[in-house]
């Protein structure tokens, strides 16, 4: 079928953009370490600021992409990160290459990286039939995770002979070739028509939407904080693991790259847990797993032992992920009107961007008071208490729904559709 040819192509262009991506993971830290000489704070703040600056530039992004043909969206953004990332190899080969420089690729990817996710999932709802959304939304989840799994170790030993900025060269060349891909899709295209609504009123849209629906609210919340917390610790690990500990790059990238396999399984495993036990029941399950592991990452020490630390706490971590993410993704996109798809999309970005911008510097400044790995197992800690933000979890609320069940009131219809999975 032809609508399966342009999923595939879809599926392409995220496949080679995303090992691109992976392949560099690490980069930019590493440059920022070792070749800027930067401290933990810098490293943290560069996470940070790019994350806080993108949110408040793409802001206005979801209403534009909604009412806009999502394939030269995409095409666009594809391209914007091929001449944004390109210029950190030309830079460094010219030695020009400084922090601001770093600072401002991150912003401008970061930016074209919400509006492409705003337009590819709502080009998905429009490709995809709704039954064949957790699937096709598994399928995205693995490739994901493969790609964690077989970049970072790859990246490591590009590195370790030939640079840093060989993968950051690779990572552009990704953009280009996913850019190439878009443009092959033959079907339609899908976009909103202006409404007679203030222009402010529309930037609102999507967070009104999740404001309104009570399972999005508790989803988006749950995430924002778990992506948060996580965040936060990534560039921490990078100074502890490749200053403090002198992991050599190569291990640092093993150290991610082998436990994102459990990912791949996890994704493979979604659909088939959900037809047998229900999504709420997975998801509030993988839900508290995903929050659980990370607190091992406290007890990493130097040494073999502390690689091996990593790979299992990660490995754990990112099994549960992998269940997850898709279920959640699906629900998302299920209960969103098409409409609306690109508004909450590009909010739920801006909302998770900047929370993970405020909580890598918040972060990155406990570090420096009082280390690393402290300020890592602070995180773990606080992560024990998010999943009582999923649907479902214990709150008052739930606890006033199930009392109103039991005393005949009967079951409101959106818990019913999600009780269904």
């Amino acid at each position: 079928m032809a609508r399966d040819q342009d999923f595939h192509r879809l599926w392409s262009a995220y496949a080679v953009s995303t090992y691109g991506t992976w392949l560099a993971f690490g980069a930019f830290p590493l440059l920022a370490v070792r070749e800027l000489h930067s401290s933990a704070f810098a490293v943290s703040l560069l996470e940070a600021a790019g994350l806080a600056v993108t949110a408040v530039v793409a802001f206005p992004l979801g209403p534009w992409v909604e009412h806009r043909p999502k394939r030269p969206v995409m095409i666009g953004t594809d391209l914007v990160r091929f001449a944004a990332t390109a210029s950190v190899p030309v830079a460094y080969v010219l030695g020009v290459l400084t922090f601001g420089h770093l600072l401002v690729v991150a912003v401008v990817c970061g930016s074209a990286g919400i509006a492409f996710t705003a337009a590819s999932g709502a080009y998905l709802k429009h490709l995809v039939p709704t039954d064949r959304l957790l699937v096709a939304n598994g399928r995205l989840e693995g490739t994901a995770w493969v790609a964690t799994a077989a970049g970072p170790p790859l990246g490591g030993a590009l590195v370790g002979l030939l640079g840093p900025v060989v993968t950051v060269a690779a990572d552009a060349l990704s953009y280009l070739l996913s850019a190439l891909a878009v443009h092959r899709i033959s079907g339609g295209d899908v976009a909103t028509a202006w409404a007679a609504t203030p222009r402010g009123a529309d930037l609102l849209g999507g967070w009104r939407f999740l404001r309104r629906d009570p399972v999005l609210r508790r989803l988006f919340l749950n995430s924002v904080l778990v992506n948060g917390l996580i965040t936060a610790t990534v560039p921490l690990l990078a100074v502890l693991l490749l200053g403090e500990y002198a992991f050599p790059a190569w291990q640092y990238g093993l150290a991610f790259g082998v436990p994102a396999l459990g990912g791949f399984v996890g994704a493979r495993l979604s659909p088939r847990l959900v037809r047998r036990y229900g999504g709420r029941r997975v998801l509030t399950v993988s839900g508290w797993l995903r929050s659980v592991f990370p607190l091992g990452l406290a007890f990493v020490r130097p040494g073999v032992g502390g690689l091996v630390t990593v790979i299992v706490v990660e490995g754990l971590l990112i099994v549960a992920m992998g269940v997850f993410n898709p279920i959640y993704a699906t629900e998302r996109l299920r209960r969103t009107p098409t409409d609306h798809v690109a508004r909450v999309l590009g909010a739920w970005s801006v909302g998770s961007r900047l929370t993970s911008a405020t909580l890598t510097v918040v972060w990155g400044g406990l570090a420096s008071l009082t280390g690393p790995l402290a300020a890592i197992t602070v995180s773990g800690v606080l992560l024990l208490g998010t999943p009582l933000l999923l649907p479902g979890g214990t709150s008052v609320r739930a606890r006033l729904r199930r009392r109103r069940r039991a005393s005949g009131w009967g079951r409101p219809a959106w818990r019913r559709r999600w009780d269904g999975g």
